[in-house]
């Protein structure tokens, strides 16, 4: 038995080691959300005249219509021209009929086409590097699970949800004969044809095959690699809705924008400190300027009038020695300009400026100091934005993310036509589209120029719940009256209620003016 300082230590040793410091940085809602692309592909055969369960294995959406899957899984079509495929989904009542249309032993991959009018869910594919050692999950149907649960033929042609395990990539290993993945996330016979995906639900892979564990060694397997998928689908024109950024977790992405908010508050907070401290130097000189200039205005209004005085006093002088000389023209004249300048004298004393006129020098001053270094610029009512994705700030599981543009008005609409509700700055607004099983939550902040998606990847349930919510109001024009912004703002609670708590995607795009 170990003793207790050796258990600290041990504790110690696993808590730091990197296995401890390699947790998976996804959601178990990306993996949930994975498995909806996931098939379950039934083999039958009819060459006895009855039609016979000969077989089944799993796959992958990669359109609405198409699925691909190991050659192995059907491979029974090439030997047995009696042979049919049943595509059954994860989810909901639909069961589809499927023909081969393409195949290749030497890679392992098969490509099945519906040939019934039917809507599968495209999975999301990382054509990115695989990083040595990051968690992955194995989606599939093994058979031993089946088996286990008692299920009959009528159970396994029943949509149900595919089994998820986990495990590791080891990098540096593959195949000769094909680019595949070594790892360790356990699969058995069902399993053959599902996808290998990462942390965030991408697929990274088609598992083929497994090592043997003999004499009690580890067992090992392999999935066949995204580009020798995406060169085989090639020839049947189809692109798969590939994605390159790292997975990243919600709680990260959050972390990080949370410090970007404290360094953008810091640096607001400092530039609105000098600026106020700019403010109050530049009031300081043009207070000192204009007491400078009202002391010497003063001045020289005091002066002209000491000026007017011994004018006028000179003047009244000279009006007293006509007087005495009875030079009576000569003493009008000398006693007017006396007169003039003495009531000239008081009128230019009395109207020397006031200290009081400091005050408001200042302000007059600082007024036009503030009109002149306004820049701001104004548009029109709609003004077009261009809105480049910003990698470091988003998270990608499924989406495109080339820029975007739109056109925006003051009043929260967009492109003339999609109104948005106003919260505190925030415009926002709820997308649930009828076609796709994604909801979106867009927001709009002119202040910063930033757009930003959250994408939730939910299942037929969730989406008709949140259907159902969005179809309760009718707020399909740009309006911006109480009544229609009041219903908008109604409509994205009533989504959000039904949202898991994080999304599966998050897109930030920073904004410009086109």
């Amino acid at each position: 038995m170990v003793d207790c300082p050796m258990r600290y230590l041990l504790a110690l040793l696993l808590l730091f080691s990197p296995f401890a410091l390699s947790q998976s940085r996804g959601e178990p809602s990306d993996i949930a959300a994975a498995t909806r692309s996931v098939v379950r592909i039934a083999v039958f055969s009819s060459a006895d005249g009855q039609r016979t369960l000969i077989g089944h294995g799993s796959g992958v959406a990669v359109s609405a219509d198409k699925v691909i899957t190991n050659a192995h899984v059907a491979d029974p079509a090439r030997l047995d021209e009696s042979v049919t495929f049943t595509v059954i989904p994860s989810e909901g009542n639909a069961t589809y009929s499927a023909r081969l249309i393409a195949v290749s032993p030497g890679k392992d991959l098969a490509a099945l086409q519906l040939t019934q009018t039917g809507r599968l869910i495209p999975a999301s594919f990382f054509s990115g590097v695989i990083g040595d050692g990051i968690d992955v999950f194995a989606i599939g149907y093994p058979a031993n699970v089946d088996i286990a649960l008692e299920q009959n033929e009528d159970d396994v042609l029943r949509p149900s949800v595919p089994v998820k395990t986990r495990g590791n990539i080891s990098s540096g290993r593959s195949s000769k004969s094909v680019e595949s993945l070594l790892h360790t996330a356990p699969i058995a016979p069902g399993n053959s044809g599902g996808p290998l995906v990462d942390a965030c639900g991408r697929v990274i892979g088609i598992n083929s095959f497994g090592s043997t564990a003999d004499g009690g060694g580890a067992e090992f397997y392999f999935a066949i690699s995204v580009r020798e998928v995406a060169t085989f689908l090639q020839d049947l024109n189809i692109d798969l809705n590939m994605v390159i950024n790292e997975c990243r977790s919600v709680a990260e992405l959050s972390r990080a924008e949370a410090e970007r908010e404290a360094v953008t508050r810091g640096k607001i907070e400092a530039e609105t400190r000098i600026a106020s401290e700019l403010k109050r130097s530049q009031e300081g000189k043009v207070r000192s300027d204009a007491e400078h200039a009202v002391i010497g205005e003063r001045e020289n209004h005091i002066a002209f009038a000491t000026l007017l005085l011994i004018i006028s006093a000179v003047a009244g002088g000279a009006a007293w020695q006509f007087s005495e000389r009875e030079q009576v023209d000569r003493f009008k004249i000398a006693a007017s300009i006396g007169g003039v300048a003495f009531v000239s004298a008081f009128l230019v004393f009395i109207a020397r400026p006031s200290f009081d006129e400091v005050d408001e020098r200042v302000r007059a001053a600082m007024t036009e100091k503030i009109a002149t270094g306004s820049t701001t610029r104004i548009s029109g009512n709609s003004t077009e934005r261009r809105c480049v994705f910003q990698p470091e700030r988003s998270r990608v599981t499924v989406s495109d993310t080339s820029d975007v543009v739109f056109t925006w008005s003051k009043q929260g609409c967009i492109n003339d036509r999609t109104q948005y509700a106003d919260n505190a700055g925030l415009w926002s607004r709820s997308f649930v589209p009828n076609s796709d099983a994604q909801v979106s939550l867009v927001s709009y902040e002119p202040e910063s120029n930033v757009y930003r998606i959250e994408r939730y990847l939910l299942g037929l349930d969730a989406m008709e719940k949140a259907r159902e919510a969005r179809r309760r109001y009718d707020v399909a024009q740009c309006r911006t009256d109480a009544e229609t912004t009041g219903k908008i703002d109604n409509m994205n609670k009533a989504v959000r209620e039904i949202l898991p708590s994080a999304p599966n995607e998050i897109l930030v795009f920073a904004c410009s003016d086109r």
